[in-house]
């Protein structure tokens, strides 16, 4: 079970690299994003290029949503089987019962 959900994961996770590389660049620090690209809408005016960010941003939340379902599952099932420790459990129990002071030792002469 643990590995069909592992492999799911690993889908998961290459389809939102893949789902976000798709998305066209905000930034114009490079010089890269902008629309000096050949114009109206890529994949041959298919889709406009409005329609292409919403339907990538939409698959991108989707993928990512899935992605932190299986984490959690895997996360879940990762620690199942284990007992719960404490460094506190382990740390010896201070003792409650007050005990009698012993007898003071003489005083040393001098």
């Amino acid at each position: 079970m643990e590995t069909v959900i592992l492999i799911i994961h690993l889908l998961i996770a290459l389809a939102m690299v893949g789902a976000i590389l798709l998305q066209k660049s905000e930034g114009g620090a490079l010089g890269m994003g902008g629309s000096g690209g050949g114009g109206g809408g890529g994949m041959g005016g298919f889709m406009s290029g409005r329609q292409a960010g919403d339907l990538l941003t939409r698959t991108t939340a989707i993928l990512a949503t899935c992605f932190f379902i299986t984490s959690f599952v895997l996360a879940i099932l990762g620690g199942a089987g284990r007992e719960s420790t404490s460094i506190l459990d382990a740390a010896p129990a201070p003792s409650t019962i007050p005990t009698a002071p012993t007898e003071p030792a003489a005083p040393v002469s001098k």
